[in-house]
């Protein structure tokens, strides 16, 4: 099945759920990567509504893929000059550099009704269709670009990546609102040799980040795209319960900021 097909037969779907947002401010990087394990879990379980998550960071940070190698995508020396954390993510796809004011990211947790029967690849144009049409409300060209991209003329705009365990899926985006292209090259090793024979490398892919495209301030970006799914999907606030956040906080701490989990492919 095709992703135009994907999205006319499956849509529907997306009204059957009562969507929540969760929209906090700046969270460490490790509490991120939390989150997004203890939600899945959450919603996948029944104790939590379908949620759309908005990220605001606290920090600099590259945050890989489940299965990258940290020597193929981070140089230490750049990594330690800029302050900027490596961490690992649950699921698959390249690494994402991040500046607090440069990135744009959500997440989106469903049961795993919502793209029962899809493959993954249909079922990521399924799941950034209602972004692609709040960019382009904001008068950007975007379309997805198989297999996980969101994209324009002028180059990438972000990346999806998803997993799908505990009865639901996580299915999350980073989009590039600027960037310093140098400092990046600094700390990612893109385009370099590579010096482990371990884990999936990043693709080198020319970015178009949505300042440049809109003109726009960060948070009118952010607004706009929250309004296209409460548009399309209806959409109500509902915060982190205080035992999610613990749990995320012990996750945080026990598991994502361990060297056996970051370092999980050296």
């Amino acid at each position: 099945m095709s992703g135009a097909d994907a999205l006319a037969r499956f849509s529907p779907r997306w009204n059957e759920f009562d969507w929540q947002l969760i929209r906090t401010g700046p969270q460490a990087p490790e509490l991120h990567m939390a989150l997004d394990e203890v939600l899945t879990y959450e919603v996948g379980a029944g104790r939590r509504r379908p949620t759309l998550r908005i990220w605001e960071w606290s920090g600099n940070a590259v945050i890989l893929g489940r299965f990258q190698s940290v020597r193929n995508e981070v140089d230490p020396v750049g990594a330690a000059r800029h302050d900027i954390a490596v961490m690992r993510r649950i699921t698959g796809g390249g690494a994402m550099f991040i500046e607090p004011q440069n990135a744009i990211t959500y997440s989106i947790y469903a049961p795993d009704s919502l793209v029962k029967g899809m493959s993954f690849i249909d079922s990521y144009a399924f799941m950034d269709d209602w972004v692609v049409e709040g960019l382009r409300s904001l008068g950007v060209e975007a379309e997805y670009v198989p297999i996980n991209d969101i994209s324009s003329k002028a180059g990438k705009i972000g990346g999806a990546a998803q997993t799908r365990r505990g009865g639901a899926v996580l299915h999350h985006v980073t989009m590039a609102y600027d960037m310093d292209p140098a400092r990046m090259l600094e700390v990612l090793r893109i385009g370099r040799e590579k010096l482990s024979d371990k884990g999936s490398v990043s693709a080198n892919k020319r970015v178009a980040p949505l300042r440049q495209q809109t003109q726009l301030p960060r948070e009118t970006v952010i607004d706009a795209l929250v309004a296209t799914f409460e548009k399309r999907y209806g959409l109500t606030p509902g915060p982190l319960s205080a035992e999610e956040l613990a749990g995320a906080e012990r996750l945080a701490a026990d598991k994502f900021l361990s060297n056996e989990w970051r370092y999980l492919l050296p």
